[in-house]
């Protein structure tokens, strides 16, 4: 039973640490996000800048990996050299090992006041307070966690099981370092792991030589969760996550073997037994940043063979048949069949919009400004190859549909600049100034874009189809979506008046999203005019007819 209680204490101290490193995250994104990005976008011009980027951003974020990420995602739109992201990840990891070393050094007794000050600031108007707040209740939260671990890990001075299972780790440094290694990784920190052998060596159970190696472990487990993040990313963001990877594993293949001159290098400083872990791994990353740097260079050319280029897609028309062009009817045909492909492109972009906007995530966003791209590049080809068929002569009705045709794709290529440009912005505003819309607020937005996705999908239809009564509907819903934002911007400014603090933080944002996703639908709806107009039912104004006076 009690060591069930020691081993309950101890996974909730390292969950307490976990959560603390999340709430740092969340604060400091919140309050400086757009500052960290703009320093580690800006400060990677030369060498030692980069170190210091990768340096300061991972102390301000407690997190190595946060930094990996995001220098990963600049390297995907080829915004920092792989070579200097190579550099702001060693600086990453002394950031980390200076970290744990700060809070190892008797700080514990701060945490009450830190906790008790970002309760305060949290109650603050801006979000730079607000987020500042979280950030201190997150690093309190975490010195807390620091005490209650030497809580738990104190009754095992006098455990027979520990020592033993210490024993055998002592005896086999391979399996001590994937043991710490796995930790590392299925916690996504190595700082957490780090501090848990910091408590187990202020037991004194832990020789030197393990102490070291279970660093070492902590250091390679904690390059890993980057690489899975990136599994899905394009291979120039890859590169610099698994190139870390290699650096970390090729520095802890040289080190394990020199673990035991280490351990007695180490007991010749004049340094205390308790800190060990912390010093260990200051060391460990010190000599790596220094060793691997002049390697840097080399390191890039590397990965850029054991990852090879992303295989390139088929970027050209699919359906644009130059032998075609003879038959005007399978012409038309192709260029209806591509305009599809650009209508499915958009619906793409939609989706990873809306994505972003309901879990808080940039990386669906990455994909957005390629396939604009595509859909500026397809259209423009449906106009070049339609403009050709005009010159070979057409009927009334095939020179109908072409206009048709090439309409439908102009306003296509509209909502893609719409939402690269207007909806994408906005959202990345929300996500890195760490904006939360109220819940009507948010479920309002997440109802408009549902409803834009589907109706989508019904001009693609009727673009095919040329379906009078779904065209007739699709029209009546356009009225729905007036009403809808006329609505839903009446209810926002109503939480306003009400002093709702979510709505004064979005106002701008939310009303905005709305004036866009009004316009994505007025753009999709223009599929339905020829329909309608050639039916007969479709007015030249929305005026209301008057009486005029006489």
């Amino acid at each position: 039973m009690q060591s069930t209680i020691i081993i309950v204490n101890l996974l909730g101290a390292v969950a307490l640490l976990l959560f603390g490193l999340a709430q740092v995250k969340d604060g400091v994104t919140r309050a400086f996000g757009v500052k960290l990005r703009t320093v580690l976008a800006t400060g990677t011009k030369s060498g030692p800048r980069s170190l210091l980027s990768g340096f300061l951003a991972t102390i301000a974020l407690q997190s190595s990996t946060a930094t990996a990420l995001t220098v990963a995602s600049f390297a995907e739109r080829d915004l920092i050299k792989p070579r200097m992201a190579q550099v702001v990840l060693l600086g990453a990891n002394i950031g980390t090992a200076v970290t744990a070393w700060i809070f190892a050094n008797g700080v514990a007794w701060l945490s009450p006041m830190l906790i008790l000050t970002g309760i305060v600031l949290r109650k603050g108007t801006s979000t730079a307070r607000q987020g500042g707040g979280t950030a201190l209740v997150g690093v309190g939260l975490m010195l807390l966690s620091l005490h209650l671990l030497s809580a738990a890990t104190e009754p095992m001075r006098d455990s027979p099981a520990l020592g033993a299972f210490i024993g055998l780790l002592d005896g086999a440094w391979p399996v001590a370092l994937l043991l710490s290694t796995v930790l590392a990784f299925v916690s996504s920190s190595s700082l957490a792991v780090v501090v848990l052998i910091l408590s187990l060596a202020s037991a004194d159970i832990l020789s030197t030589g393990l102490i070291i190696v279970l660093i070492l472990g902590a250091n390679l487990g904690g390059a890993i969760p980057p690489v899975v993040a990136t599994l899905s990313a394009p291979a120039s963001a890859r590169r610099i996550t698994i190139g870390n990877l290699i650096v970390r594993t090729v520095g802890c293949l040289i080190a394990l073997p020199l673990a035991g001159y280490g351990a007695m290098f180490l007991q010749q400083l004049p340094l205390a037994q308790n800190m060990l872990p912390v010093d260990a791994h200051l060391i460990f990353n010190l000599a790596l940043a220094t060793l691997a740097w002049p390697f840097s260079g080399l390191m890039s050319e590397m990965m850029a063979k054991i990852v090879p280029d992303d295989p390139k897609t088929e970027e050209g028309p699919r359906f644009l048949d130059i032998n075609a062009l003879d038959t005007p009817v399978v012409a038309l045909a192709n260029a209806t069949r591509e305009v599809l492909v650009v209508g499915d492109t958009i619906e793409r972009m939609l989706i990873r919009a809306e994505n972003a906007f309901k879990h808080n995530d940039l990386a669906p966003l990455a994909e957005i400004i390629m396939l604009e791209k595509k859909v500026d590049t397809r259209q423009q080809d449906v106009k070049i190859y339609l403009s050709q068929l005009g010159r070979k002569g057409l009927d009334e009705d095939d020179a109908r549909r072409s206009i048709t045709i090439i309409d439908y794709a102009i306003n296509l290529e509209h909502i893609g600049d719409i939402i690269e440009k207007g909806l994408c912005e906005q959202i990345r505003k929300k996500i890195l100034n760490g904006f939360k819309f109220s819940d009507e607020g948010y479920d309002e937005l997440k109802t408009l874009f549902d409803m834009t996705i589907e109706n989508l999908r019904a001009a693609q239809s009727i673009f095919v189809t040329g379906d009078f009564d779904l065209a007739r509907r699709l029209m009546e819903i356009k009225i729905d979506i007036r009403r809808l934002e006329k609505r839903s911007s009446g209810r926002h400014l109503e939480r306003l008046r009400d002093g709702l603090m979510q709505s004064l933080q979005t106002s701008s944002l939310h009303l905005d999203m709305l004036r866009d996703l009004k316009r994505i639908n007025a753009h999709i709806v223009s599929v339905a005019h020829p329909i309608l107009d050639q039916g007969g039912v479709l007015g030249e104004s929305r005026l209301r007819a008057t009486d005029k006076a006489v």
